[in-house]
């Protein structure tokens, strides 16, 4: 496709945004919604709009070459990607369930299931592949040096000598020879039969007609059954159950012409950013050659006119804003003299002031608490239950960056005319009007440190016309500034966690753990060869109270949801609602290793394989153990810790069992609590369920599970007379005494 039809894309998913920014930024506070199904239509329509807007503007940043556009896109789709994210916890909480069926939704807006199929930004990738690239190398040297990956332990265990394994090839090779010499007497001895035969009943004679019908019967027999195959094919394509033949000749078709035209699109990317980042230098350098004199000078004048304008209504002259309060810059925010005089007045006014701003702060703190603790005692009362409140969105952390981004959109791009920029390169004076601002501020530094020496002198001179010092002032300050370091000093007293590997560098490390083979190379699966269809009854199965199993569609999306988007964006990781581990539990067979493997190759994440039987024997005892777990999170990042949970959290371990499975589990629960939102890491512990309704049993024990009952049943309460919660309280009586027997 053309530019013109991307920036079309783009300028319609902007659209798709300030209808919904109406919504998410009312006029007005909104009131909470008691309906929870109401609230759920809402969230869920909101959820689906997003994703919608999510693939136009993935698409869009994909192909568009425009340098400057790709990173008000790239604000733009992070942003929206977080909000995604955002609602998806907020369903959760509501319903207390990973699953959400949106059929009805779907059929109010008119869309198929493949129209919100959320999409893996390929950023994540390919804005990294040279050090994937890299990586890769690095660990092909490392496993090359190792020679030939280890056998199982099967195999290693069984042990032969060498006069057996030469008596044991010498039986097979005698067999072998034995079978083959068989087989020539046999042949032998049929040939022989057929001539006897022959020569008993004379040459053999056919009508050519009958001939002529046996060859017509053979080959229409043939003919039939290759065109009832092809029919069988192209049913089954026709109905999705077999994938579409690949076509013969790739290179001719339009679909491999649009895939190379995408491609080389990703080419012209790299050369306009490099052509942008050159750029950014040329005119910063060339502004600074001819603007920076111009620059200097005029600030210079406005500082100092404005030592004269405070000389002339003080009396004195003014102190120099420090550096870390921006310096000059706070001079210009100044708007007359009026209101300098008015700030430098005297220091009893100032201090009079503070004392009864901080009365008035610490009365309305009061005032505050008690208003808080007023609301409280109603919620636990029974006099205000009527003004009881229903649910209401969180605050986002990702509608203002969105909001950033679509005002950045509508005040330099909705209305540009790039007739002329047919190549889409980079435009020369939105470049300058940013670097001129950062002159200015490079400028700014040296003009303040150049103005303050010269008020030093200003104010030295008229000194000395009054025979004043100005010792007293400048020993204050400096106790002052003690006093402020001695307070840091306390504040840095806490205690860090020790580096157990502190002159190591993270090479070392990774080298070390490739060694070990704790790090492993994980095969390239991608999300889209865990093929699965949507659930369409999932919704109509819930409102007849039957909870559905979860489909390969669903599996997906929760994947993508919780663990490719999450990883892929740091900007994302840092906002989002963290995640820090994720359990996939199912029957044998249903693909969880593998939806690991998708979680590293779509996010370019390294494998950490910390299963029982892979780190057996490996960093043996406490101080072993501790130090794997330090190798392992001190390590790149993004990276997923693979764990097979399912004998780590049984009740008893066999005792001849050598892998000790319950090794990790207290190291790693304490590991967990050490992750923070900017470090992108993954744990997936997983579990083999061995059948679907003892699946569905220990899901109803998780902690999710629990609540979505407790919520189904204070439903039912809801419109059965209010008689549950004795009801409720009675079990949890017997509950406990069951416990205490």
């Amino acid at each position: 496709m053309s530019h013109s039809t991307y920036n079309r894309q783009w300028a319609e998913a902007q659209s798709a945004i300030m209808d919904l920014l109406q919504q998410e930024l009312p006029a007005e506070p909104v009131k909470p919604e008691r309906d929870r199904l109401a609230a759920f239509q809402l969230l869920a329509t909101m959820y689906i709009k997003y994703i919608q807007i999510f693939r136009k503007l993935d698409q869009s940043y994909d192909q568009i070459v425009h340098p400057q556009k790709r990173r008000v896109l790239r604000h733009c789709l992070d942003g929206v990607m977080g909000r995604v994210l955002e609602l998806k916890h907020e369903m959760v909480n509501l319903e207390f369930c990973e699953y959400h069926y949106f059929d009805d939704v779907l059929s109010d807006l008119k869309l198929t299931p493949n129209d919100v199929e959320i999409p893996i930004p390929k950023y994540f990738t390919n804005e990294r592949i040279d050090a994937l690239k890299e990586r890769e190398k690095v660990l092909g040297q490392i496993l090359s040096r190792l020679g030939p990956q280890e056998k199982d332990a099967k195999e290693q265990d069984m042990k032969m000598s060498f006069e057996d394994a030469i008596r044991l090839i010498q039986v097979h090779e005698r067999a072998r020879q034995g079978r083959l010499r068989a087989k020539f007497m046999r042949e032998i001895r049929q040939q022989e039969e057929r001539e006897r035969n022959a020569q008993i009943r004379g040459a053999p004679t056919l009508d050519p007609d009958v001939a002529a019908v046996r060859i017509q019967k053979v080959w229409k027999g043939y003919a039939q059954r290759r065109r009832t195959k092809k029919e069988r094919e192209d049913e089954m394509i026709f109905i999705g159950m077999s994938p579409p033949p690949l076509p013969t000749h790739v290179k001719n078709t339009a679909q491999s012409f649009a895939v190379k035209t995408e491609a080389q699109r990703r080419v012209t990317q790299k050369m306009h950013e490099n052509e942008y980042q050159q750029s950014l230098i040329t005119v910063k350098d060339k502004i600074r050659e001819t603007e920076g004199p111009d620059i200097r000078e005029t600030m210079m004048d406005q500082i100092r006119q404005w030592f004269i304008e405070c000389r002339d209504t003080t009396g004195k002259f003014p102190e120099y804003p420090d550096e870390d309060d921006g310096g000059s810059a706070q001079i210009f925010k100044q708007k007359d003299p009026a209101e300098l005089e008015e700030e430098l007045g005297g220091d009893g006014e100032k201090k009079g002031k503070k004392e009864k701003k901080g009365k008035k702060g610490k009365k309305d703190k009061k005032e505050k608490k008690e208003k808080k603790g007023k609301k409280g005692k109603k919620g636990k009362g029974g006099d205000d239950e009527e003004e009881e409140e229903g649910w209401k969105m969180a605050a986002s952390e990702f509608v203002p960056a969105v909001n950033e981004a679509t005002e950045c959109y509508k005040g330099t791009w909705q209305t540009r005319d790039e007739q002329e920029n047919f190549s889409q390169k980079h435009d020369s004076e939105l470049i300058k009007e940013d670097k001129r601002k950062e002159v200015e501020e490079e400028i700014r530094i040296q003009v303040d440190e150049l103005m303050r020496e010269e008020l030093k002198n200003l104010k030295a001179a008229v000194d000395r016309d009054k025979g004043k010092g100005k010792k007293g002032k400048k020993s204050g300050k400096k106790k002052k500034k003690k006093g402020k370091k001695s307070g840091k000093k306390g504040k840095k007293g806490k205690k860090k966690e020790k580096d157990l590997t502190p002159d190591r560098t993270i090479e070392s490390l990774y080298e070390e753990l490739v060694m070990q083979g704790v790090i492993v190379r994980a095969p390239q699966n991608r999300l889209l060869d865990y093929e699965g269809e949507y659930s369409y009854l999932g919704s109509t199965l819930r409102q007849a109270n039957i909870e559905p199993m979860p489909s390969l569609s669903d599996v997906r999306r929760l994947v993508t949801e919780f663990g490719i988007l999450p990883l892929g964006s740091q900007a994302v990781h840092e906002k989002s609602p963290l995640t820090k581990s994720i359990l996939l539990a199912g029957p044998r067979g249903t693909g969880k290793r593998m939806l690991v493997n998708v979680l590293c190759a779509e996010t370019g994440a390294n494998l950490f394989d910390l299963s029982a039987a892979n780190i057996a024997g490996k960093y043996p005892g406490k101080d072993g153990l501790k130090m794997l777990i330090h190798l392992v999170f001190k390590s790149s990042q993004p990276s997923v810790r693979f764990i097979d949970c399912e004998r780590m959290f049984k009740k008893k371990v066999p005792k001849t069992d050598p892998t000790d499975p319950k090794r990790l589990k207290k190291e790693l629960h304490k590991a967990l609590k050490t992750i923070k939102s900017e470090e992108r890491l993954l744990l997936t512990p997983i579990y083999k369920s061995r059948e679907e309704e003892a699946f569905k049993a220990w899901y109803a024990k998780t902690p999710l599970g629990k609540k979505r009952a407790k919520a189904a049943a204070a439903d039912a309460e809801d419109g059965g007379g209010g008689k549950g919660k004795k009801g409720k309280k009675g079990k949890k009586k017997g509950g406990k005494k069951k416990k205490k027997k």
